[in-house]
C-alpha cells in the first residue's frame, strides 16, 4: 500500500520564477503530526525548496479547518526516556529545514495552531491568518515542557507574554495572536489568500540574489551582537556588489 504523502506541492509560476505551495499532511481533524510524518515532509519539502527557479514559500495546513494541532497525542503517550529525543528532533528538523531555507517561507495560517504547530509557524519568516486561528502551547498540561523552537517565542512576542504562554498553556485567539507580534496579518477569511499573494508578489519583485542574502543575514543576526550583525551586513553588501 502506498505511504501517504506528508507534504503535498503545488509549484506555480514560470520556471524562472515561481512560488511553491506545501501543505502539511497531518491526521485527525486538528492536523496533528508524528515523527514519521515530520521526517517524510521535511526530506519533501527540502527537495522542493532546491528546485530552480522558487522564489517564494508558502506553508498551511492539510485545509481550511486547522494550520498543525500540534503533535500527535497517541504518539506522545507512547515515548519513553529512550525515544523522545528522536521524536522531538523530528519536530525541529522540520523547523530547520524553513529557517534554513534559501526564500522566504510564509505561514498561511488558519483555526488552530498548538504546540509543534506554533513551533512550525514561529520558524516561518511571515505568519498571515485568518479571525479563526487559536494559538497556544498546551504541552505542560500533558506533563512535559515546551522546548526546541519554541526558543524564538520570546523574540517574537516578548519574553513576558512567551512565559505567560508557556506557564499557562493557554489558547488565545486571533486578535491576541496579531497584537503579541505571532501574526503579522490578520484578515477576514476570504481575504486570507489575497493577502498572502500581495505579500508574495513583493518578494517575487525583489532581486533573488538580494532576497537570498537577507534571509542569510535575519539567521546570522538572531545569534549575534548588533556589533556583529552590522559587521555581517558590511560583508554582505560587498558580496552583492562581487
Amino acid at each position: 500500500m502506498a505511504i501517504p504523502k506528508a507534504l503535498t506541492i503545488d509549484k506555480r509560476g514560470t520556471p524562472q520564477s515561481a512560488v511553491t505551495y506545501a501543505a502539511l499532511q497531518g491526521v485527525a481533524a486538528l492536523n496533528v503530526v508524528d515523527a514519521e510524518i515530520l521526517n517524510r515532509a521535511a526530506e519533501a519539502l527540502g527537495e522542493a525548496l532546491q528546485q530552480p527557479g522558487v522564489r517564494c514559500l508558502v506553508l498551511s495546513g492539510r485545509d481550511d479547518r486547522n494550520f498543525i494541532g500540534g503533535a500527535n497525542l497517541h504518539a506522545l503517550r507512547s515515548l519513553d526516556q529512550n525515544s523522545a529525543e528522536a521524536f522531538i528532533r523530528s519536530i525541529h528538523n522540520f523547523c530547520d529545514t524553513i529557517r534554513r531555507a534559501p526564500v522566504p517561507v510564509i505561514a498561511a495560517m488558519r483555526g488552530y495552531c498548538l504546540g509543534a504547530g506554533l513551533e512550525i509557524a514561529a520558524a516561518c519568516d511571515i505568519r498571515v491568518g485568518d479571525r479563526s486561528v487559536r494559538c497556544g502551547m498546551p504541552e505542560v498540561r500533558v506533563g512535559v515542557p515546551s522546548v526546541i523552537e519554541a526558543a524564538l517565542l520570546p523574540n517574537l512576542i516578548g519574553w513576558g507574554k512567551a512565559r505567560e504562554l508557556l506557564f499557562r498553556g493557554n489558547i488565545i485567539d486571533s486578535e491576541e495572536a496579531k497584537a503579541v507580534g505571532l501574526l503579522q496579518h490578520l484578515v477576514d477569511p476570504e481575504k486570507l489568500d489575497e493577502r498572502v499573494d500581495d505579500i508574495v508578489q513583493d518578494i517575487v519583485a525583489g532581486a533573488p540574489g538580494a532576497i537570498a542574502a537577507q534571509k542569510r543575514l535575519l539567521s546570522k543576526w538572531e545569534d549575534c551582537s548588533l556589533t556583529q550583525a552590522i559587521e555581517l551586513g558590511v560583508d554582505a553588501l560587498v558580496e552583492a556588489y562581487a
